[in-house]
């Protein structure tokens, strides 16, 4: 597994853990998750290391972009056979609770790769 890879992989984790403190349950362990939502956290991380300094509005925005061009739409319950999702929505209209994983990808992609022995 490479850098990416294992940088994506504790996103996902650490997404996983804060989304079961709001009683989101939907998210599966890394080994079990499909691989069009692996590459979608892998995109993720390579934007953030092309955007050292992307807001988390511009962090979201990124990942709204790349669920339309793979057909994603709003709906009010993500609903993965209907690629229908609730985050699909300006961040400013995020709840609160939404917008802090923004920040926690940002703050673990910046945290991984602060230490110069990991190579991009």
């Amino acid at each position: 597994m490479n850098s990416i890879e294992q940088c994506a992989k504790i996103c996902h984790e650490a997404n996983k853990a804060y989304c079961e403190t709001i009683n989101d349950f939907s998210q599966t362990i890394w080994a079990l998750t499909p691989a069009w939502q692996k590459k979608s956290i892998i995109n993720g991380v390579r934007f953030s290391l092309d955007n050292p300094d992307a807001t988390p509005t511009e962090t979201h925005n990124n990942w709204m972009e790349e669920k339309e061009r793979n057909g994603w739409t709003y709906g009010p319950f993500k609903k993965v056979k209907k690629k229908e999702h609730p985050c699909m929505i300006p961040y400013e209209s995020l709840p609160a609770a939404q917008k802090i994983k923004d920040g926690l990808f940002i703050a673990i992609v910046d945290a991984f790769f602060k230490n110069k022995e990991v190579e991009v």
